[in-house]
């Protein structure tokens, strides 16, 4: 029995499918979501590898530090934690979100 400890680690390598864009929030912390397209470790019939394609999200000098120093297509490595978030859907109340991604540490 584990108990109260848990563990929530992701390590994921691939290329980013878009520059990333650095916002800032309305308190003035520096945010960036971007994509990564992470190709599996194994080949299908055909001998072709399929991509999985991540959201991320990174905050403050992370943040800040991806989006000086990587663009599209380039490759990466990051460790996060996996988050999952909902949200209600603006144009249609009866409709909620729910979003997946990596929170980058």
């Amino acid at each position: 029995m584990i108990g109260a400890c848990s563990i929530n680690q992701v390590t994921l390598m691939g290329r980013l499918t878009a520059d990333p864009e650095l916002r800032q929030t309305q308190s003035g912390v520096a945010t960036c979501s971007f994509t990564v397209a992470v190709t599996r470790s194994f080949a299908d019939k055909s001998g072709e590898r399929q991509s999985d394609f991540i959201s991320c999200v990174a905050w403050r000098q992370q943040a800040e530090f991806i989006c000086r120093n990587f663009s599209k297509g380039r490759l990466i490595l990051i460790d996060g934690d996996l988050r999952t978030r909902s949200y209600d859907d603006r144009n249609h109340p009866d409709v909620k979100h729910y979003v997946t991604e990596v929170f980058v540490t």
